[in-house]
């Protein structure tokens, strides 16, 4: 059952191994897919080595219990994350967590990652957040759960203009419409957070307003242009 669903699922990780977000030979991150209709996900299972890696390792999760339905594995530590995502923001379909380099050294840094050019703009309307970093009861209690529902709560008005949140301390977190569309997000918020940095660097302004507002329309919602029929 649910084959389409882990190839997908396998496919936008083994896009993260490739992609150079994460080092080489590392077993960091993780790609989810989901299914509403059958409510269900899945996600890659946890400290598997993406060479060993097959679509057949793929788990599967209830979305509304979060106990497996199918595979062999345990699903990935981060699972009750991506559960509280997929709860919280309805219209998405898929959510990629990395380790990359520069988002978390944003992450690290408790900073936003701001838009200083259009590249930003043409994914994210504004500023990628740094959500609170957890209380000590929050870590010690559902850690993984927790940092969904802090991200979740401070997102929820933003996430389908912002698709990407840094979990303070942690590293980034993005969405899509599928899990495919989360990592391309995940790629692109890298590049981006290594733009910022170095902008920061040089004294840079921010975007103006009005450029973000052009860029972002251009490429989505009912004026969007940008690509083909």
């Amino acid at each position: 059952m649910y084959q389409e669903l882990k190839e997908a699922a396998y496919l936008a990780n083994m896009t993260i191994a490739r992609s150079g977000l994460i080092p080489v030979d590392s077993t960091w991150g993780n790609a989810s897919q989901c299914d509403r209709q059958a409510g269900v996900m899945a996600i890659k299972p946890s400290g598997v080595d993406y060479s060993l890696l097959t679509v057949k390792d793929m788990v599967v999760v209830d979305l509304a219990t979060g106990q497996v339905v199918e595979g062999r594995l345990r699903p990935s530590s981060d699972t009750p994350t991506h559960l509280e995502l997929y709860r919280a923001f309805p219209e998405i379909g898929g959510v990629a967590h990395t380790h990359s380099r520069w988002a978390t050294i944003f992450a690290q840094s408790r900073r936003d990652i701001p838009p200083y050019g259009t590249t930003h703009a043409d994914t994210f309307y504004g500023a990628v957040p740094c959500v609170p970093a957890l209380s000590q009861e929050q870590v010690e209690g559902d850690y993984e759960g927790n940092t969904g529902r802090v991200m979740a709560a401070h997102c929820q008005n933003t996430y389908n203009q912002v698709p990407a949140a840094l979990a303070a301390g942690h590293g980034p977190f993005t969405w899509g419409a599928n899990a495919a569309k989360a990592v391309e997000n995940a790629i692109t918020l890298e590049e981006c957070a290594a733009m910022a940095y170095h902008s920061i660097q040089l004294g840079a302004p921010l975007l103006e307003q009005y450029v973000l507002d052009k860029h972002y329309s251009r490429k989505h919602g009912p004026k969007a242009y940008y690509g083909q029929k």
